[in-house]
């Protein structure tokens, strides 16, 4: 396998930085999100013992996976149409 030119390096690198930024974006909107429907929900008012405590996290934490993770075939698509825009040559 031989070396990436200059310009293959910095389409790479310009990929990675784009990834990042939609990853980064999806993460504060998602916790955005999550904060809104367990504020609006009042989530907490229902820890009643230490029971119910320990389930609110992973309750609160998979409520906070599903938002992430619907928000992966946005960030897949808006990086592949950057990657076919660029000129790999």
């Amino acid at each position: 396998m031989g070396q990436l030119t200059t310009v293959e390096a910095a389409n790479w690198m310009a990929l990675y930085l784009a990834t990042g930024i939609c990853c980064a974006m999806a993460f504060a909107l998602s916790i955005g999100m999550m904060l809104c429907a367990v504020y609006r929900e009042r989530s907490w008012t229902a820890v009643t013992s230490w029971q119910a405590a320990l389930l609110f996290v992973p309750r609160t934490w998979w409520r906070w996976q599903k938002l992430y993770l619907t928000s992966m075939p946005v960030t897949l698509a808006i990086v592949i149409l950057f990657a076919a825009s660029m000129n790999w040559g």
